[in-house]
């Protein structure tokens, strides 16, 4: 099967800062995936220009094998759902619903409907007087009742409770078994989404620092603990991303091909092994003093 999206060596600069700098990567059909980053990390960029409200300084992308630049075909199978959606003030709920209705070819009137009275939306309430909570429940229940082919959505629940957030989780991933297509979601609440998350795109400072399953990164990102000298040991053939010194002991977040061969080395050592969850080790692959830690081990005293 052809991907969805293709893109090769994308670049974007704005007057010498550079946003993305030869980013690489695919995006396969009927796949939820994760594009994770620090604020400023290029992630809004990247969707901008794969939805065609940005252009990019060179490279190239392909949007179910086209360029989506005013390109019918590709856009309306393609919706983005940005952070800061904002709609003409002189629009109620319903004629927004309406309009996507026209935009989407596989829009789900039904259950745009549902979601409306799930997220407690009031459907002729002028947009201008819709809270913060309820302009991202409008814009999810835009991104989701579409049934786009291609999904983004960009930090959409701002101002969301959590029982509104858990209800969006929960009618996505119901509606995406039912109905899959791709979906990317670009969040700062790693915890709460790391069990829709199927495949993981982590950019940090405008480039790709992470393009895995996100099953096959739980297993390579752990945290060992023990005395000084059997995690000095341990860690010696893997890369170690952060260290915690206690008293003679040390906690080591470390990431490494982790074999059942190199568990029971740890255990022969006396060490203790915990997986590390999605949110720490984003955190600790791009938290170091040049903004890379993939290539830098950070380590810390505590008295």
């Amino acid at each position: 099967m052809n991907p969805v999206v293709t893109v090769t060596d994308l670049t974007k600069r704005y007057r010498g800062v550079t946003a993305l700098d030869k980013v690489s990567f695919s995006l396969a059909g009927n796949r939820i995936y994760g594009l994770l980053g620090r604020n400023g990390a290029g992630k809004t960029t990247l969707m901008q220009i794969l939805t065609a409200q940005n252009f990019a300084t060179s490279g190239e992308i392909a949007v179910f094998g086209q360029h989506p630049y005013e390109n019918e075909s590709v856009l309306s199978r393609t919706c983005f759902i940005k952070e800061s959606q904002t709609y003409p003030s002189n629009l109620r709920v319903e004629h927004v619903l309406r309009a996507a209705m026209l935009v989407y070819p596989n829009w789900d009137e039904e259950f745009a409907r549902q979601l409306v009275d799930d997220f407690r939306l009031p459907p002729r309430r002028n947009v201008r007087k819709l809270s913060r909570g309820m302009l991202s429940s409008l814009g999810i229940v835009v991104g989701l009742a579409s049934r786009a082919p291609l999904t983004f959505f960009d930090e959409p629940y701002l101002g969301l409770d959590a029982v509104a957030r858990q209800i969006f989780y929960d009618r996505l991933l119901a509606d995406y078994t039912e109905h899959p297509r791709t979906i990317v979601l670009s969040t700062h609440l790693i915890d709460e989404v790391s069990d829709l998350i199927e495949h993981v795109l982590l950019i940090d400072g405008g480039r790709l620092l992470l393009d895995e399953e996100a099953e096959a990164l739980r297993g390579q990102v752990l945290t060992v603990s023990g005395p000084v000298a059997a995690v000095d040991e341990f860690t010696r053939t893997a890369t170690e991303l952060h260290r915690v010194l206690l008293a003679g002991t040390a906690r080591a977040t470390v990431r490494g091909d982790f074999g059942p061969a190199e568990r029971e080395r740890a255990r022969s050592l006396g060490l203790g092994l915990e997986a590390s969850s999605l949110q720490e080790t984003v955190v600790r692959l791009t938290t170091s003093s040049n903004g890379h830690a993939a290539d830098a081990t950070s380590k810390e005293a505590v008295r």
